[in-house]
């Protein structure tokens, strides 16, 4: 783990961004049944088809920052929504999605494996049709995943799916050469739409749609070159249209089919182009407002206007996202939106209860491994400082502390408690200070004196400087390389080191400490 800053600078809870659908829950089916009776009528004059891919191991968004997207709940609200109306609707997952990481520490295991099966419950719920798998999704072993249930389409098969008076063909290819020969067989068997979920990034998956022979109406790239490369969603638009989707569950990529009277070709609507630049359009609008409503120090009646705003251009952009789409007549067409799962939106119940279910269960298992087989920090090589905690630095420090005390930094902890998070593994590096480096703390069980983000967590282990003060054993002013190891573009989304920096500072904390003037006579 990596010197820790301030994840807790904004903290706003999970639990308080999803909030609750006021819809009743939709009646859960078996794995591969969608539990709508809709998904089979033969005369709907089309259907709907989500898409979910590369969620990398998450419920739901860290609660890190205000505003920010992704959540099963969520997530399962859209789907179970829209089996309400008249089309059928399929649900599909690309694969990439049980876990976060390749290797997992043994400290890690209980609360990831938990995690995989709250997943998979919530994707049964959604009544997911068929999954791709990829590399991620075998962190624990081929064993565990198949033991999840989940119907699963190995590399190089196709399923079929009926989709009232088409069929949809969805294919998994881990290379070009299977994506090629599965999206054929697709057509063969009686597809008349294939997706094609091909285990790739966005740029080797543009590549492999210039195959000749490929039969696929839309390639999903389910994988991102790195933990955060799939920050935005992204339509390339080929002549088989490409997408990826924002990674960790924070979209959903939409498919509305329109049906012909007669079979034929399916083609991507001309009015699809009209949708992207008006969603484009909120989009912008909507990211200036997050980085407003995230400013530290923000007046709370402005606040509180912006969020007013902010609610209002999500439904706004939830309704172009939801609305039918434009159609051609006598034209079997599809249209492709990205359904970003934004705070404002609702969470199904059923869904949010799996989550509440893990958050429970998993500070238990944590907290219990730790006093069973937890160990130690190593001490620190000989000649490198440790860590102390804050109270070694108030002797010399006091009048920095008032200031410190105003900031976020100093109950980074009570944020987590708020949550019920303080013993998550994903939470506890950025909201402890000195979390798994030599002399720190490597151990739940043992975070007494260490919580929130304090001295050392900005500054560098103290113990050197705290025997003998001097300015070259202890950071000074700490720089942006350190921050962003927790404002990471997933943790703090909107942070702008020269912006937020001064809202930290103050007398005695990085500024001369005031001086009264005297009076005049």
């Amino acid at each position: 783990m990596r010197p820790v800053l301030v994840a807790a600078l904004l903290g706003a809870s999970l639990a308080g961004c999803m909030r609750k659908d006021s819809a009743p829950p939709a009646p859960q089916a078996e794995a591969g049944t969608p539990p709508s009776p809709s998904s089979t009528a033969t005369d709907a004059p089309g259907a709907v088809l989500f898409v979910s891919a590369d969620t990398r191991g998450y419920l739901g968004p860290c609660g890190c920052s205000e505003n920010m997207r992704g959540g099963i709940a969520r997530a399962a609200a859209q789907v179970l929504e829209a089996r309400k109306g008249p089309l059928p609707v399929l649900y599909v997952d690309g694969g990439n999605s049980l876990f976060g990481e390749s290797e997992l520490r043994p400290g890690q295991v209980p609360q990831e494996e938990r995690k995989a099966k709250a997943l998979s419950d919530a994707m049964r719920l959604m009544g997911l049709a068929v999954r791709a798998t990829g590399p991620l999704d075998d962190t624990r072993g081929e064993a565990f995943r198949q033991g999840l249930g989940l119907p699963e389409l190995p590399p190089g098969t196709v399923k079929l799916l009926p989709a009232g008076a088409r069929k949809v063909g969805v294919v998994a290819a881990d290379t070009p050469e299977q994506l090629v020969e599965a999206s054929a067989r697709a057509r063969s068997e009686g597809a008349d739409f294939v997706v094609a979920l091909l285990d790739a990034t966005l740029e080797a998956a543009q590549a492999a749609v210039e195959r000749p022979g490929l039969a696929a109406d839309v390639v999903v790239a389910t994988r991102t070159a790195s933990e955060f490369s799939g920050e935005q969603n992204k339509l390339v638009r080929a002549g088989v249209p490409v997408v990826a989707l924002q990674s960790k569950g924070r979209s959903l990529l939409r498919v509305d089919l329109g049906y012909a009277p007669q079979k034929g070709a399916f083609t991507l609507q001309k009015g699809q182009a009209d949708l992207d630049r008006e969603a484009a359009a909120l989009d912008q609008r909507l990211a200036l407002l997050d980085k407003e409503i995230n400013l530290p120090g923000v007046d709370p009646k402005l606040k509180a206007l912006k969020q007013g705003k902010r609610d209002e251009l999500v439904a706004r952009k939830q309704a172009l996202l939801s609305a039918p789409p434009p159609t051609t007549e006598g034209v079997n067409g599809f249209t492709l939106r990205f359904v970003p799962l934004e705070s404002s939106l609702p969470s199904h119940p059923d869904a949010q209860a799996l989550v509440a279910a893990y958050d429970g269960d998993v500070g238990k298992m944590n907290l219990a491994w730790a006093k069973e087989h937890g160990q130690d920090c190593p001490a620190p090589a000989k000649g490198q400082a440790a860590f102390v905690g804050n109270e070694p630095c108030r002797t010399c420090h006091e009048e920095a502390f008032p200031q410190w005390e105003k900031t976020k930094h100093s109950h980074a902890w009570e944020t987590l408690e708020g949550m019920g998070k303080q013993f998550h593994l994903n939470c506890t590096s950025c909201h402890v200070t000195g979390w798994e480096q030599p002399g720190g703390v490597c151990r739940l069980d043992k975070v007494a004196g260490r919580e929130d983000v304090g001295c050392e967590g900005c500054h560098g282990p103290g113990s050197l400087h705290a025997d003998a003060p001097e300015k070259d054993n202890i950071i000074a002013s700490p720089g942006e390389a350190l921050c962003v190891t927790c404002h990471n573009p997933e943790n703090s989304p909107h942070f702008d080191f020269a912006t937020y920096l001064p809202r930290i500072l103050g007398p005695g904390h990085g500024k001369p400490a005031s001086v009264e003037k005297p009076a005049k006579p």
